[in-house]
Parts: C-alpha cells; sequence; structure tokens
C-alpha cells in the first residue's frame, strides 16, 4: 500500500483526554478515530491490524474444536426475561422497540441467544459436547468510558460457549480454551497471567481472567510473593488468611460510654484498644430496593467490605449504602450500632426487613467491642454466637497488600496494575435450566446441558499489546498483528532515480510476498522517519540517494537501537531475514 494513497493520516497530538500509551498511539497513528465517548471508527490501518488478531483467535478456536457462527446484534428482549437478566444486567441494557412495538435490546453479550439456539438444536447426548464460537460487535453502555480501547462502549468480542453433558467434560472444555488463550497472546506478543476472578453479571460457579500486568491498567491483581506459589487473583475476589485472634474466654458483656464517638479509628483510641478488637456496622440496602430494607454488615474494625464479595452474598443484587433515612427508620444509630440487639422485641427488625451479614473474621475473634444501639455508647466483650448471629457468614473482607497468601506458604499478596484480555466462565446449568436446553442421557433421563463461556475483547488486545510494546516515539506492534511488515521510505523524492528505485524495489518485495507500507509523500525524511516510529511496524527500509551511490538500502528494526545496511542486489532476501530476526 502506498502511503499517499491511504486513507487517513497521522496526528503530531494525541488527544487531551489521551491517558494510556494505546489512547495516544492508535489515534495519532490513524488507526482509530473517535465518534462518540466510548464509540471508535477502525481506520485501514487498525482494522488491518484488528483483522490480523481476528484470524489468530479463529485459527486456535478451530484448533481447539470450537465451530464459528454469527447471532444477531439485536435480540428479543423476552430472551433476556427468561434468563432472568433483563433488569440485573450491569450496565443497563441498550434497549428499542422495533416497528411492531416489540421490546428488543442491543446484545452485550451472547449466552440468552445460544443457549436458545442449543435448546433448538439439542437432543441427545450424543450431540454433546460442542462449542460455537463468533468475533462480533457488541455494546455495553458503560457510564465512565475511557482510555481509548481498554474501556469502551462498542466493542468487537471473540465470545465462546460450550456445552457438556456432565462435570467431567466441562472441565476438559474449560482446559481447553484456556490452553488456547494461551496460545492466542504468546502470538499477540504479550505475557499474561491466568487470574483468579468473579462471574460479575455473566454468573456461574468458577471463573478466570487473562491479564497483562501494566501500569496503565484499572484493575488491581494480586499475585503470591512466593515464587512456587501459584496464587493469583484479582481485587474483587482475592482471600487473604485473616489473623487469627489469640485464645480467650468469652467474658462478660458490658456497656461503656463513649460520648462523640463516631468511628472505628476513633473508638479504638479511646478505649485503647487495636483497631482488629472492634466490629464495625456498615449499612446498605439492594441497588432497585424501595421498601427499607437494610442489608446489615458487621466485620472486624481493621478491614474493609469488598462489595463484589458482599454483591454475591446478596445472591447477585448490587449493593447500596443505606440512605440517612433509610438508617433513621430502621431504628439503628449510625456510630453506635451492631447487630447485638437487632432480635430485640423492640428492635430494628420489627420496624423494616433486616438481612444481618457478618464476615467470617468477627466468628473467628472474642472479645470485640462492638455499638450499643443507643449514642453514645458502645459494648466491650461481644460474641458471635452468644451475643449475636447473623443470617449469613461468609468471606466479605478486601484484601490489601502484604495480607497473607490463602494457599499453603509463606508468601503474601503484592499488588499490580493490570489490563483483563480474557475471561473464561464455567456457568454450569444456569442458563440451561431458564431456558430449556436438555438432552436425554444414556440412561433415558433428561438433563440439562453444562455450559461454559469465554470472552476476548478484540480490540482491547489490540491496545494491551501496545500498552506492552511502545517507547516514547510511537508503537512497537509485534509481526503477528502489525498491519504491514515493512515500513518503506523513499527519501529525496525530488530525485527521479530514487523515486524509481524506491519504486521498483516496493514492486519486488510486494512480489515475494512482504507485505510493505510504502510511505511515497513528498513530505521531509523526518517526518517519514517520525511516522514511521510512531505506527511502529517491525521493521523500516530506507531508499536513499546517498545508499543508491554505494548500492545499498538500510533497514532498521523498530525494536532495535541501531540500523544496518544491506547489499541492493540482496535487498529482498535481507529483508526477509531481518524480519525473521
Amino acid at each position: 500500500m502506498r502511503l499517499s494513497r491511504s486513507f487517513g493520516k497521522t496526528l503530531r497530538q494525541a488527544p487531551v483526554d489521551a491517558e494510556t500509551a494505546s489512547h495516544r498511539y492508535l489515534t495519532r497513528a490513524g488507526f482509530v478515530q473517535q465518534v462518540a465517548a466510548g464509540i471508535y471508527s477502525y481506520m485501514p490501518l487498525g482494522w488491518r491490524s484488528l483483522t490480523r488478531i481476528s484470524n489468530i483467535i479463529r485459527e486456535e478456536m478451530d484448533r481447539a474444536g470450537a465451530q464459528e457462527i454469527s447471532m444477531p446484534v439485536v435480540q428479543p428482549r423476552e430472551l433476556w426475561e427468561q434468563s432472568g437478566r433483563a433488569d440485573t444486567f450491569q450496565p443497563p441494557l441498550a434497549s428499542l422497540k422495533d416497528r411492531r412495538d416489540r421490546n428488543m435490546v442491543i446484545a452485550p453479550t451472547h449466552e440468552e441467544t445460544t443457549t436458545f439456539m442449543a435448546a433448538a438444536n439439542l437432543e441427545s447426548y450424543r450431540d454433546l459436547p460442542f462449542n460455537l464460537y463468533q468475533i462480533q460487535t457488541k455494546f455495553r453502555d458503560e457510564a465512565r468510558p475511557r482510555a481509548g480501547l481498554l474501556r469502551v462502549r462498542e466493542f468487537e468480542m471473540k465470545d465462546a460457549y460450550s456445552f457438556d453433558k456432565d462435570e467431567e467434560g466441562l472441565d476438559v472444555s474449560f482446559q481447553a480454551m484456556a490452553a488456547a488463550y494461551h496460545r492466542i497472546f504468546n502470538r499477540a506478543g504479550i505475557d499474561v497471567r491466568m487470574v483468579e476472578a468473579d462471574s460479575g453479571p455473566i454468573g456461574g460457579k468458577d471463573s478466570n481472567e487473562f491479564v497483562l500486568l501494566a501500569e496503565s491498567g484499572e484493575d488491581t491483581i494480586f499475585v503470591c510473593s512466593d515464587e512456587n506459589c501459584p496464587y493469583a487473583a484479582n481485587a474483587e475476589k482475592a482471600e487473604f488468611k485473616k489473623p487469627a485472634a489469640g485464645p480467650e474466654d468469652p467474658a462478660e458483656l458490658e456497656e461503656v460510654h463513649t460520648p462523640g464517638i463516631k468511628t472505628i479509628e476513633a473508638l479504638a483510641k479511646y478505649l485503647d484498644v487495636p483497631i482488629s478488637k472492634t466490629v464495625k456496622a456498615v449499612f446498605y440496602a439492594p441497588e432497585t430496593s424501595t421498601d427499607g430494607e437494610i442489608v446489615f454488615v458487621s466485620i472486624r474494625g481493621d478491614l474493609e467490605v469488598n462489595e463484589t464479595k458482599l454483591r454475591n452474598a446478596m445472591g447477585g443484587a448490587e449493593p447500596r449504602l443505606a440512605t440517612p433515612g433509610e438508617v433513621a427508620a430502621a431504628g439503628l444509630v449510625g456510630g453506635s450500632a451492631s447487630a447485638i440487639g437487632l432480635d430485640a422485641p423492640d428492635g430494628p427488625r420489627t420496624r423494616v426487613k433486616i438481612t444481618s451479614i457478618v464476615d467470617d473474621s468477627v466468628v473467628d475473634s472474642p472479645n470485640l467491642v462492638a455499638g450499643a444501639n443507643k449514642t453514645d455508647y458502645h459494648l466491650n466483650n461481644g460474641n458471635y454466637g452468644r451475643d449475636f448471629s447473623a443470617d449469613i457468614v461468609t468471606d466479605i473482607a478486601m484484601a490489601s497488600e502484604g495480607d497473607a497468601c490463602p494457599n499453603d506458604c509463606d508468601g503474601r499478596l503484592v499488588a499490580h496494575r493490570g489490563v483483563e484480555v480474557g475471561h473464561i466462565f464455567k456457568l454450569g446449568t444456569g442458563y440451561s435450566e431458564s431456558m430449556g436446553a436438555t438432552f436425554t442421557d444414556e440412561n433415558g433421563d433428561e438433563k440439562y446441558a453444562l455450559m461454559g463461556c469465554y470472552g476476548i475483547g478484540v480490540g482491547r488486545l489490540l491496545a494491551a499489546t501496545i500498552e506492552a510494546n511502545h517507547d516514547d516515539n510511537g508503537m512497537i506492534l509485534p509481526r503477528a498483528i502489525a498491519p504491514y511488515e515493512v515500513y518503506l521510505a523513499g527519501l529525496n523524492t525530488n530525485d527521479e532515480t530514487v523515486v524509481a528505485a524506491a519504486g521498483k524495489f516496493y514492486e519486488e518485495l510486494e512480489s515475494a510476498g512482504v507485505e510493505v507500507l510504502f510511505d511515497d509523500r513528498e513530505v521531509p525524511p523526518g517526518v517519514k522517519f517520525n511516522d514511521a516510529d510512531l505506527i511502529g511496524l517491525p521493521l523500516r527500509v530506507v531508499v536513499s540517494a546517498r545508499g543508491l551511490k554505494s548500492g545499498e538500502i538500510e533497514m532498521k528494526r523498530r525494536d532495535a537501537d541501531e540500523a544496518t545496511m544491506a547489499p541492493l542486489a540482496e535487498a529482498v532476501q535481507a529483508v526477509k531475514a531481518a524480519l525473521e530476526g
């Protein structure tokens, strides 16, 4: 491709809101153009790179036994009502009505449609297993799109869906996809970590993210400091060993006066006790609640609530902090509340529905300081089981750097920033049950198919690769995903000999199967060199008057510091060798 004919231009300045290297360079190099917040057009160079990534994904999906399909972007809302996600998916579904006044949605993902298709075609265990995938546009109306292609609203996604007859088969499908993902990311030129993750609005019992560790990432990843321990998880999922409390016999509950004390820190200081000897109360409500329902959370004072874990404890309902009005209506006393007394004859549960959720740290810690449920008073020596109980006891604590690894090792959690580039889920039978995807097993019994789903954001993978491969001058694109292999620059464009030689060499390279972006523009050499670095093709080749006098061309790999010379007579072979190097 002659650059003079290629649509799009390079820019000297990055967008003012560009926070990441990939955002700056993809925009400046003319790969993408923003249409609206989180919505981008791919220009010719960008689309070629995206196509190369898509082809890598296709090859590895096919190699893993998956079959490519295509499903509609616009779907009937009743499919989502059938699965139970119509009103709970986050961000909320983008909706419209067709001319028949039928409610439709723009697909953010395709579990419903795939299961609908499977239900219509699945009959016997002999039909299993199978894995279906597509590469297609999705739309999620993110509240805060940012960082270019790393957090968008409209995006290209590879989504795959496996169907198996039993847990053993699901494990095989899951591991096959994990292996395929590692191959995809390796071919794309990035090193990723597979980490434990929360399943979020997709659902399911187990999931893993594939994460590129990068300071520009918006996710926090915890990795064990012990090199022999494989533990890695994102912050939403991360577990840790909570420091064990020393053995103590339960002491007598006593009320203490704590005038003006409103925070855990102030309470611990006033009573001269470690913060870990306190229990704090946090009041939440389900996001959609309108009847004053309270979720009363109790957690040890030295820990913070992980709202993702809390959401899971609440059965998937999104938590929000309760309003002061809701707290007052329940008869709860901010700053002096505890689960002790919730069930009293005239207690808060006589006024509103209250679900008590206690972090397991509280259960394992004796003689804690808790609120007395009246202003300016607290209780010493509160003990779970004797003085209060809970509807749910589970881990709802946020991990922090330095916490003890949950595995059987001596490691500590180390925090990293990361970019999620892929996510795989074991869905189980949730969608199969709600949408009737059944089969008859070997004994003639009707069973629900077990599902897995597997996603890769194609544009995000392009951006992540650039986050891992760039310098101060521009992108350093791996050959596998670069739009072209060679940036050929003809200098001295007012010299007909140079113009002719560069044009001839361009044709020779193309004939030899080398993909070339030929900069034949009538611009100064400095502009060409700057654009070559910005666009970041693997190899820059220069034809100049000085080089022709000595019968040579200049070659410089984008990831190298020094240029080399090659005889013009052997130039095609030299270029191929340099690309392989």
